[in-house]
Formats: C-alpha cells, structure tokens, sequence
C-alpha cells in the first residue's frame, strides 16, 4: 500500500473514533485528502463520501427515537433536510475549485466556531421550552441541509442546537440529528457520485478506516476523557483554517 494510503487509513480510523466520541472527523479526514494531493473542493466531496456509511448506520441505529417537531412531522423535516441537502450539493458542484479554495478556510473556522460553542459554551436544552415556530424551524432547517450539503463540517451541532430551540429533548435531538444528517448527505451523495474523476481507491480506504475507528470509537468512549479529544479538535480545526488562509493567500 503507497504511504499516502496509509496516511489516510490512520486519518480515517482516528477520523471514525472521533465522531463516535465527540464528532469533528471530517476535521481529520479534509486536511488528510488535501495533503495527499487533492484540491480543497474534490478533499470535502470524497471526505463527504467516504463517511457517509458510518452516519447510515448511527441513523439507522437510533432512528425509532427520531421524533418531529411541533408543527412539523418527522417526514416533513426529513423531505425538507433532504431538499436543502441536494441544494447545498448542487451549489458546491457548481463552485469552481478555486473559489472553494478560497471559501473553505471560512468554512473551516466556522464549523470549528459551532464546534466549539456545541461543546463549551451551550447550555443544556430545557425540553418543551420552545423558541421558534413552525415557518421559522422549516427555512432555518432548510438553510442547516444546505450548509450540510455544501460542506457539512458541524452540522450536527447546528441541528442540535436548531432541535433544542424547537423543544425538542436531548436524547430525541441526538436521535433525530443523526438520521437528519445521514439523510442529508444521503441527499449530497446522491449527486457526488457522479463528479468525474473522483479516487474511489481513495474513497474506500477512508470509509473502512472510518468503520474500523468508529467501532473503536465506542470501545473508547467509557475508558478516554472526551473533553481531551473535543480541545483536539478545535485546535485542529483552527491550525487547518490558518493552512487553508495561507495556502489560499
């Protein structure tokens, strides 16, 4: 196997481990693509693809505790998480890679911002405690499927946070958000297997080393302080945008 290959394995199993932890692998997995040659808009399409299996099966897994929201169904929320998705997709499909280039440090130091502010500074929901109604919930889920399908990193956090604000439980939200978000980039996948010229050499060694560092990832969660792990991440997520700054600059 090329050391490049090998890179990438050890970023995906880390990747994995992480996002049944903390969440934040693409964080891991994005600069790992770049580094091996890819540019930063091809790096978040086959990082969107070779992830994806293990948001099936953590959606999969807790879907019976997905619920909808007050004014909105499940399937509602679902139908309209997947439009924005293949929104967001096709949005970025239409981005010149240079112009992604430029965008993706923002993009980095945005999704390190919810990162940080879901792990740190947000407050424990209070359920049945609403702040938004039915209109607003729908366009600002529409706008987290776009955000998902167009880069994706923190969007777990922006849909917790959104499912909170509509009073939804915490163990409902963290069931919900994890079918939302597979379904979500479900949406993207859909349409980033047809991008021409994508690695599926490439796409493949992520998505087993993310399988392998997922299952790994449960093992670890009683024996490691994740509060170690998320610092990791934000101090990850913040050197990545300072490289993207410079290597766009």
């Amino acid at each position: 196997m090329p050391p490049s290959y090998l890179l990438l394995c050890a970023a995906a199993i880390w990747a994995g481990a992480q996002n049944a932890l903390a969440g934040g692998g693409s964080f891991v997995t994005l600069p790992a693509l770049m580094f091996t040659g890819l540019d930063a808009r091809t790096a978040n399409i086959t990082s969107t693809l070779a992830l994806f299996p293990g948001q099936v099966s953590a959606g999969v897994l807790g879907r019976r505790d997905a619920q909808g929201v007050e004014g909105m169904s499940l399937r509602t929320l679902i139908l309209v998480s997947i439009a924005g998705g293949m929104a967001g997709a096709v949005l970025l499909l239409a981005t010149p890679a240079g112009a992604f280039a430029k965008l993706a440090p923002f993009l980095v130091l945005f999704a390190t911002g919810v990162f940080f502010w879901g792990n740190f500074l947000r407050k424990p929901a209070v359920a049945g405690r609403r702040a938004l109604g039915p209109r607003a919930s729908l366009a600002a889920q529409f706008a987290v499927g776009v955000y998902g399908g167009y880069y994706g990193g923190g969007n777990g956090f922006l849909m917790l946070a959104l499912l909170s604000l509509t009073g939804q439980a915490v163990k409902t939200a963290g069931a919900t958000k994890n079918l939302v978000v597979a379904l979500i980039n479900g949406a993207a996948v859909l349409l980033f297997l047809f991008t021409p010229g994508l690695d599926w050499i490439r796409i493949g060694v992520v998505a087993a080393g993310a399988l392998v560092g997922g299952w790994g990832g449960v093992w670890l969660l009683r024996r490691i302080d994740e509060r170690w792990l998320k610092i990791g991440i934000v101090v990850l997520g913040m050197a990545l945008a300072a490289g993207l700054f410079l290597r766009a600059g």
